[in-house]
């Protein structure tokens, strides 16, 4: 099991300067820097060359996370937009090569967050389905994974459950799709957080970590060592990654509808500290 952490932590506008929380990361212990997939496709050749040698020389793994604007909706009912989203997410696992990243994860079925125009879900589904399908075998060729990110109601109406997202990989039937559990979104749509993590199984290859209100892991109310032991209980050897959003504003607190500052005034030093207890406390529960 490895441990990571977002670079949207410490910022509230994308994206950001990869290299400098590259080495942040590694010196609060983390294991992967998880950065904005999108940022990519504007990176030249010799920057992408720059960020891989980083992260090979600080020994960490680059993660990719991408919500798909709607322009890019791989399942939408207009065939353009939907050709859009797939040549979109192709070029992206194609940058992802170049810093040698293997997980592409986030809402990679559909657009997000969602601007509920389509609520057809059996139609919307059954698109997201064929564009996955057809993604799918860019991640072969690759050896990418896709980590397909569950989400609450109020972001999809597509994949909201544990139970939906293992119909929707089986429904695509490529061995690179796989599933993120989220615990941020678990706990609104879950009747039992450690029973999804049981129902998921070895279709579950990611976990993003926040607490109910966002914050680090430990500074809610979460039952983590419940989440531990159904960690445990299926054998879970995938990525752990602290995705918490605690500063108000910008671009990354509209989207994620931070309207208070979390961090209760934390100046970057403060904030490093309470992601390394986050991490010590997370390790905890889960090893």
């Amino acid at each position: 099991m490895k441990f990571g952490i977002s670079y949207v932590y410490w910022q509230n506008n994308w994206p950001g300067d990869y290299l400098h929380y590259a080495g942040k990361v590694k010196k609060l212990g983390f294991d992967i820097l998880e950065i904005g997939a999108q940022a990519l496709l504007s990176m030249s050749d010799k920057e992408l060359k720059e960020l891989k040698a980083c992260a090979d020389d600080l020994q960490i793994d680059l993660n990719a996370n991408i919500g798909p604007p709607k322009e890019y909706n791989v399942a939408s009912s207009d065939p353009a937009i939907r050709a859009a989203g797939v040549d979109f997410l192709t070029g992206i696992m194609k940058q992802m090569t170049k810093i040698g990243s293997n997980d592409l994860i986030g809402v990679q079925y559909t657009c997000w967050p969602s601007d509920y125009s389509d609520l057809d879900k059996p139609a919307v589904w059954a698109r997201g389905v064929q564009s996955v399908k057809e993604l799918g075998k860019t991640a072969v060729e690759h050896d990418i994974t896709m980590s397909l990110e569950v989400v609450n109601r109020y972001e999809t109406i597509v994949m909201n459950t544990a139970e939906e997202a293992v119909q929707f990989c089986k429904d695509v039937g490529n061995p690179n799709v796989k599933i993120l559990l989220d615990t941020f979104h678990m706990n609104i749509e879950e009747d039992d957080i450690a029973d999804a993590i049981r129902f998921t199984g070895d279709l579950m290859s990611y976990m993003h970590v926040g607490e109910s209100n966002r914050k680090i892991p430990g500074q809610g109310n979460l039952p983590w060592g419940e989440i531990g032991q159904a960690l445990r209980d299926i054998g879970f050897n995938g990525d752990v990654v602290m995705e918490p959003f605690v500063l108000q504003g910008g671009q990354v607190g509209e989207s994620i509808k931070v309207f208070r500052d979390l961090s209760n005034g934390a100046d970057e030093a403060k904030m490093d500290a309470d992601a390394e207890n986050g991490l010590k406390f997370l390790k905890a529960n889960f090893l």
